[in-house]
């Protein structure tokens, strides 16, 4: 599937490029897109993450598409991401923490990550059990679990559709 969307992505004049490693047992993924402007790749945009194992499963870091970035750019990431995790890891399952900053960008990311694929599992706050939680993505929010396979034919359905738009 990587290579496929590889070529979909050449297809569109975009650069679609994993940096993996394995430092401790653990997988790290750094996944961009790019798009090549003369001698120099200008980033589109981005994302993070980290596997451990099936049951800790995938750990959604950081998205980012920057502004002016073409249609489908966050669904390219998004599947590329979740077809990663499914042909490389043993992760089926993909959780992240949507940051609770402001009351207003919560929600809205909250309504971004559900219509990814995501559901929510538990309020992450100030309590002694959320410690961890809160050391691992830097913040207090809400925690989401979506289903990786599910995600990935989301992804693709949108990112796909994009060429007939």
């Amino acid at each position: 599937m990587l290579d496929q969307l590889e070529r979909e992505a050449c297809s569109r004049n975009l650069l679609l490029r994993l940096q993996v490693g394995r430092p401790l047992g653990l997988w790290s993924l750094r996944l961009v897109v790019a798009r090549s402007s003369g001698e120099r790749l200008q980033l589109l945009g981005e994302m993070k993450a980290w596997a451990y194992g099936r049951a800790g499963g995938l750990q959604l870091d950081t998205l980012r598409v920057l502004p002016g970035a073409p249609a489908g750019c966050g669904d390219l990431i998004w599947a590329a991401t979740m077809a990663w995790a499914l042909e490389a890891t043993p992760c089926r399952r993909a959780r992240l923490l949507a940051i609770r900053d402001d009351d207003r960008q919560h929600r809205r990311l909250v309504r971004y990550f559900q219509a990814k694929g995501f559901q929510s599992v538990r309020d992450v706050q100030a309590a002694l059990l959320d410690l961890p939680l809160r050391m691992v993505w830097g913040g207090a929010g809400e925690l989401m679990v979506g289903d990786c396979a599910a995600v990935l034919e989301g992804a693709l359905g949108r990112w796909r559709g994009q060429t007939a738009a």
